[in-house]
């Protein structure tokens, strides 16, 4: 079984695995480590990754990019409306107030949601890590922002499943960067822990965060973040430029969306030359719009001065993660960079500013999320074994339970995991009931998400006690391996009077889960951060275990509304998926037959007409075979464009059966001169040993006269064979079949040469050798000796 680890990036994704004891990042079929995260729509077939990449400049309407961002978001989101700023695909809004992505696909207008276009993309980095590894894979680890939300964690689980991915663990990209750099350090502290801050700036958004590391472990402690990147500096770059371009040539691009494109193309080329030069670079666009060529330049202190917002929000995300965790700067050891848009000098300066300490490139700046996924997916397989790496993330928001129904307050809630809670845990929630009631998890702060409610509970069957009274319901309120709040289960506590009385102190705990480690075991309760009330009919936060021990739980039954898919449309888009990824092979099989038989026509043409097949064919039939590969020419661009696979294979076929006997007979022409050469020199060969020989020549003193004789024998006969053969192939006219092949003159100098050569060394071994008799045989039993004897005398 393989694991992988996937960094599903907002530009490009790259997949690790870990292979041979080591961490090994996986290529694609162009033999590129990065995959663009790319889906296009071409007539009846699906292109994703670099072969969609490539044809977006003429098929950008069809080309989905930038889809990570709209995941588990609705149409009238603020966010989703600034990214259809950059998106060229034509974007509408569902009934549901979901999102709609409309491609021409098959003939015809479809509509894909975000999810589903995810999965495409998925299925392709599955395809590829199959093929790259020799094995089929469906267990993964995928790498996401920490900042995405349930309803964004939730979207992307959704398109795993579509894609037929079994996900492991939705691993923040912080924590998949920190494990790779960790999981290799032997020198590691045992006591104090090492502090080192880890600074990623991709291509659309920034993450800092701070983590701690011991030997064989890691704490996350804080994090920080912003939506800007490296797609921000090329926009704020472009608009310059095009403005300069209508000043200058008098010509507008804003609302040319394919100028545009290769504008932005144009300035990211430029942005990264600037990591590496400070001076003057030049920007030369042929042909822009028109005949019209334009040019410009820029140094690397304009495009600072440009950027200067956005280097301001880098700066900002920096300072806020060293409020957040609380670190003096003395404390911090190192400060790690990872991300493409690392590379701008600018903000490798703003890092060393606000951390006083110099950048440090000891991770792979684009391979470090992927890589330190696929560690985690090998410590969670149990088919592979992994040192013991302890990992404790952390939910970046806070998060407050809410709850209604009679007997408790309006309004009632509690903050049940604060901002930097340890993850994956779970904390238990008792509340007394008489009956049915309703509990709503929601962000108690701000997010990057308009709706704060991660979803709502009723917890049902509910029925007072004989006299009318509560009944202590506990709700188990989880963080899980995803990242995800859910409310796992809610049971009845039926406890005795005696017991029930005698309970009247509160307490507060965490139970917390294994980490999927395949050596790990559950960790001790930390004390809770969470209120605590003295209201009967508000809540308590119980200890699990000690409340086990006086009570029987019963499971109650729970009705929910939380984001994502429901399963049986999971179930129906998964089937989907399937049917397009087998037309996709089966148009991808059909477009390969389609191709072979146009090269076919093109190649034998070219033979037939002043090629080496030329001369070997009656001009009549040349013609006629020249006027068939012309009909099958003109069919394959008329009636013969979308005609199907067994169609072209039949016409390549009966081509063949047709034009093979012409090529078998021009390839016996031009191999036999060569193969009579062979003949020439085998005879010659033989001639020399003979006349040595006769010469009394000390190499062949050991040959005996019959030897002799049955060699010029054998000489006088090729010879034969040799005059006879070459003065048919040189008399026969190149229109008929040669009258010898290559592998039967072949043949004949093999048998010449075998023969001469047996006859040496067999001569060699009968002077060197003495023959064995029964004599010299002393060791083993007599009945083996004996066949030694007769196998021994019998090769003699």
């Amino acid at each position: 079984m393989s694991v992988i680890g996937i960094d599903f990036g907002n530009d490009s994704c790259f997949v690790a695995t870990v292979k041979n004891g080591g961490v090994e990042t996986l290529d694609n079929d162009y033999s590129l480590r990065a995959t663009p995260s790319f889906v296009a729509f071409a007539g009846r077939k699906r292109i994703i990754g670099a072969a969609a990449k490539n044809q977006y400049g003429s098929n950008k309407e069809n080309t989905v990019i930038g889809f990570k961002r709209l995941l588990g978001r609705k149409f009238d989101d603020p966010h989703v409306q600034h990214e259809l700023t950059m998106i060229p695909t034509k974007i509408e809004e569902r009934s549901d107030n979901g999102i709609n992505i409309c491609v021409h696909y098959l003939g015809q207008t479809h509509f894909f949601t975000p999810e589903q276009v995810t999965a495409m993309l998925l299925t392709k980095l599955k395809e590829t890590s199959s093929q790259a590894l020799q094995a089929q894979v469906s267990d993964c680890v995928i790498a996401c922002p920490f900042y995405f939300t349930n309803a964004e964690r939730q979207a992307l689980l959704d398109a795993a499943k579509i894609a037929g991915l079994n996900v492991l663990r939705l691993l923040n990209e912080t924590t998949a960067i920190a494990l790779s750099y960790g999981f290799y350090k032997q020198a590691l502290p045992s006591d104090n822990p090492r502090n080192v801050i880890f600074v990623d700036c991709g291509d659309s958004s920034l993450q800092v965060c701070a983590c701690a590391f011991t030997k064989g472990k890691l704490k996350m402690l804080a994090s920080s973040w912003d939506q800007v990147g490296g797609r921000d500096f090329n926009v704020v770059i472009a608009d310059y430029f095009a403005k300069e371009f209508k000043q200058r040539y008098k010509i507008e691009i804003e609302h040319n969306s394919r100028q545009w494109l290769r504008l932005l193309s144009e300035v990211d080329k430029m942005k990264r030359q600037m990591s590496t030069n400070n001076t003057s670079l030049p920007l030369d666009i042929e042909c822009f719009i028109g005949d019209i060529d334009v040019s410009s330049s820029m140094h690397r202190y304009q495009m600072e001065i440009l950027c200067d917002s956005l280097l301001r929000r880098v700066e900002d995300t920096l300072n806020r993660l060293l409020i957040e965790s609380k670190l003096p700067l003395k404390e911090i050891h190192s400060v790690e960079i990872v991300g493409g848009s690392t590379r701008i000098p600018a903000i490798k300066e703003l890092i060393e500013k606000v951390f006083g300490l110099t950048v440090c490139t000891t991770l792979n700046q684009d391979e470090a999320v992927s890589r330190g996924g696929a560690l985690q997916c090998a410590m969670m397989s149990p088919a592979l074994r992994v040192r013991k790496f302890e990992i404790t993330d952390i939910q970046n928001y806070a998060v407050e339970v809410s709850w209604s129904g009679e007997g408790s307050c309006i309004g009632s809630s509690v903050e049940i995991f604060p901002a930097f809670h340890e993850a994956p845990t779970s904390r238990l929630l008792t509340l007394s009931r008489k009956e049915s009631f309703n509990l709503t998890v929601r962000y108690s702060q701000s997010i990057p998400y308009p709706d704060p409610t991660i979803g709502q509970w009723t917890i049902k069957e509910i029925k007072a006690k004989n006299h009318g009274e509560y009944n202590d319901i506990k709700v188990k309120v989880k963080i899980n391996q995803h990242g995800l709040i859910v409310i796992s289960r809610a049971t009845l506590a039926d406890k005795n009077d005696t017991e029930r009385k005698s309970t009247s102190l509160q307490h507060t705990a965490i139970e917390r889960p294994k980490l999927g480690m395949i050596e790990d075991s559950e960790k001790s309760p930390i004390p809770s951060r969470a209120k605590t009330f003295t209201d009967r009919q508000t809540n308590k936060v119980m200890d699990d275990d000690n409340d086990k021990r006086s009570s029987k739980y019963v499971n109650l039954p729970m009705e929910f509304q939380i984001h994502g898919i429901c399963q049986k449309e999971l179930k129906d888009l998964r089937l989907f998926e399937e049917r397009m990824s087998a037309n996709d092979a089966s148009e991808t099989k059909r477009i390969d037959a389609k191709n072979a038989l146009e090269e076919y026509v093109y190649e034998m043409r070219s033979k037939l007409l002043g090629g080496h097949l030329d001369q070997h064919i009656f001009p009549i039939e040349r013609d006629s075979i020249c006027i068939e590969l012309n009909d099958v020419e003109n069919w394959l661009y008329e009636d013969g464009v979308d005609t199907d696979y067994d169609t072209y294979m039949d016409k390549l076929y009966l081509l063949k059966q047709r034009i093979n006997p012409i090529n078998a007979r021009a390839n016996d022409y031009e191999r036999c001169p060569l193969a009579f050469d062979e003949l020439e020199r085998a005879i010659s060969f033989a001639r020399a040993v003979i006349a040595d020989f006769k010469k009394g020549v000390d190499k062949y003193a050991h040959f005996t006269e019959a030897e002799s004789i049955n060699i010029s024998e054998k000489i006088d006969k090729s010879q034969k064979w040799f005059d006879r053969n070459k003065a048919r192939f040189v008399e026969a006219a190149r229109t008929s079949d040669c009258p010898v092949n290559s592998s039967q003159i072949r043949y004949e100098a093999d048998m010449l040469t075998n023969y001469v050569n047996s006859a040496i060394n067999r001569s060699k071994f009968d002077r060197n050798t003495p023959k064995i008799t029964s004599a010299t045989i002393t060791t083993g039993p007599s009945e083996i000796g004996q066949r030694q004897l007769q196998q021994h005398n019998k090769h003699y």
